[in-house]
């Protein structure tokens, strides 16, 4: 579901209730290498409210850990859901 490579973390698959827990898990791993968290969403397909949630969970990361966040890659279905919920704002630009 989660992999590095290319300077950026790949995401694969759903990111929807069932998966997001995990999603969470792995990513923070990753997490610790040094410099900017790119986050590729270019493999997912499905998604729910709950990959809102992750989303937000990792730009509080980035702003703990004062590292930059940059998305790219979104799908249009996460930007529908991120405009619904009004949330765009506390997210970078994708």
């Amino acid at each position: 579901m989660i992999e590095l490579g290319g300077g950026a973390i790949h995401f694969s698959g759903p990111l929807t209730m069932v998966t997001v827990n995990e999603a969470l898990r792995e990513s923070t791993a990753l997490f610790a290498e040094e410099g900017p968290w790119v986050l590729d969403f270019s493999g997912v397909g499905e998604v729910d409210s709950a990959a809102v949630s992750l989303l937000l969970e990792w730009a509080r990361q980035s702003a703990r850990s004062g590292r930059k966040l940059r998305i790219s890659h979104l799908p249009e279905n996460l930007q529908s859901l991120v405009k619904v919920y009004g949330v765009e704002d506390l997210l970078p630009a994708a």
